[in-house]
């Protein structure tokens, strides 16, 4: 099993940023992929940015193109969410993912529902 932290959670105003980490610990090699999603009350569970750690794929939903960069540390069990430009509507919780998934399914969006989790960081965004 892999454990995975987050931190880096908070308040900001619209259009601010925010970094998020998430670092992985126990056994690693279920975490070939790396992502995150997140969730607000009274919404679906959206997975929006998704690394794939030995070549550096990445994937991004439609929501996160252009404002959201998730990048790998030095050590490879360590992933950061640079988010920028935020908006009201990206108020949620955000969890970090990891599975022992290929690239394909990796980039594919699809893979959070059968992943590791972990506790997750509250993001605020006020107008």
């Amino acid at each position: 099993q892999v454990q995975l932290a987050e931190s880096g959670g908070g308040s900001v105003q619209a259009g601010g940023s925010l970094r998020l980490s998430c670092a992985a610990s126990g056994d690693t090699s279920s975490s070939t992929c790396m992502g995150w999603f997140r969730q607000a009350p009274g919404k679906k569970r959206e997975g929006f940015a998704a690394y794939y750690t030995s070549t550096g794929h990445t994937y991004y939903s439609d929501s996160a193109k252009g404002r959201f960069t998730i990048s790998q540390g030095n050590a490879k069990n360590t992933v950061y969410l640079q988010m920028s430009s935020l908006k009201p509507e990206d108020t949620a919780m955000y969890y970090c993912a990891a599975a022992p998934i290929g690239l394909v399914a990796c980039i594919s969006g699809s893979w959070w529902d059968n992943s590791y989790w972990g506790q997750g960081t509250q993001v605020t965004v006020s107008s």
